[in-house]
């Protein structure tokens, strides 16, 4: 019997790059077929400042691809990301009225009820990570289905964003005449890329370092734990060197990727750097090793941060399988060793597993979260209507 193939598409229009991949799902077999990749325009400070032009280069990312695979989409699932989305935990009770099995339905209203939370005007429920059920007062179950109970309670961790940044994100996604089946939050596609399913259950963080934005998700024994957004970003790291050097922010990017490091100690103190020219002034040599220190300090701080976030909610001893670095900043020499040193657990790069075909050019920590949102769609459009519907909300859950 022939198997129906199922075309996948996933766009992730970040601020520096807009990048979209088509592939195709065969049985269990996910195949890359093609990829475009265009340099971002209207955004501004991980926010969307000209939908238009935000629109264009999605179109432009989704032609080039197209191209590549020789098919034509319309349905997309997109990435969103920045500081507006918010994580909190919430719980919901549902009562069954006397001991009975626990079906789907059960499972439902309990999760509808973890969903009813008071939000802001401006806010919207983005996605929900279940962790666990607890059923008459006994936790940790994470399929209730067919168990006998009385009381069925489900701990969910919500993620909410900013209503009018959503809409902004799917008007731009419209305007290049596509329909989007789902947002995802970055670094949650990330980890459905790079992370294996029996590597969450010991413990995993998986940190999406953008260009604007970073993400952090967290997973354990199977469920998402904490998802969250922090202040420092790739950017941060450019704008140091060039307020320290007084040299242009394009100029201090491109010192940061070609000869920067994360790890100062064993730069040779009479390694230098010449930084670009400036208002017409000749060049001069700056010391490697300051440039290093410069770069170090900064990725202390981020990943302290990170350790606030992850000792809030009682997860700091808890990563096993250590950190996964995605997106475009993790591509920073010594980042790894860094975050080792501060989190006192092993790193990696994350890299996008599980799909055939898949270029060797795109064997790049910065496209894993685009890959991720690809077979997050594939995944999606392989239920059938009758399992979307019986689900409801729990489609917008992603384990």
């Amino acid at each position: 019997m022939s198997t129906k193939s199922i075309f996948a598409a996933g766009v992730d229009a970040g601020s520096t790059s807009t990048r979209c991949v088509i592939a195709m799902l065969e049985g269990d077999r996910f195949r890359f077929l093609g990829y475009g990749c265009v340099p971002s325009q209207g955004w501004s400070k991980s926010r969307i400042a000209d939908q238009q032009a935000v629109s264009d280069c999605i179109l432009a990312a989704v032609v080039q691809a197209e191209a590549m695979a020789q098919t034509a989409i319309e349905n997309v699932v997109a990435g969103i990301g920045g500081l507006t989305v918010r994580g909190a935990n919430s719980r919901g009770k549902w009562d069954l009225g006397r001991p009975r099995e626990i079906t789907q339905k059960d499972i439902n209203r309990a999760m509808d009820r973890a969903m009813r939370v008071q939000m802001q005007e401006d806010r919207m429920l983005l996605q929900v990570m279940p962790q666990d059920f607890v059923v008459d007062d006994h936790p940790g179950f994470h399929d209730p289905r067919q168990m006998l109970g009385s009381v069925l309670e489900v701990n969910t961790h919500l993620l909410t964003t900013s209503v009018q940044e959503h809409n902004n994100l799917v008007g731009a996604i419209n305007r290049a005449h596509l329909a989007v089946d789902e947002t995802i939050y970055e670094s949650i596609a990330a980890c459905y890329a790079s992370v294996l399913p029996e590597d969450r259950r010991d413990g995993v963080a998986v940190i999406d370092i953008g260009q604007q934005s970073t993400e952090l998700v967290c997973y354990y024994g199977e469920s998402g734990q904490l998802a969250t957004s922090l202040k420092i970003c790739g950017d941060h790291f450019s704008r140091d060197l060039a307020h320290a050097l007084r040299i242009p922010m394009e100029s201090a990017a491109i010192v940061k990727e070609q000869f920067g490091s994360a790890v100062a100690v064993g730069t040779p103190e009479n390694s230098v750097v010449e930084v670009p020219l400036v208002d017409g002034r000749e060049a001069r040599d700056v010391p490697r090793k300051l440039i290093n220190e410069i770069l170090e300090s900064r990725a202390v701080e981020l990943f302290e941060m990170v350790r606030g976030e992850l000792t809030r909610f009682g997860m700091q001893r808890a990563l096993s399988n250590g950190l996964v670095l995605c997106g475009g900043g993790a591509l920073l020499a010594g980042i790894c060793d860094v975050a080792e040193r501060v989190l006192e657990c092993p790193a990696r790069m994350g890299l996008a597993q599980g799909i055939l075909d898949w270029p060797e050019e795109l064997h790049d920590p910065a496209w894993t979260t685009v890959a991720g949102l690809a077979m997050y769609s594939a995944r999606l459009r392989s239920q059938v209507d009758i399992e979307r519907q019986s689900v409801g909300m729990l489609g917008r859950i992603l384990r």
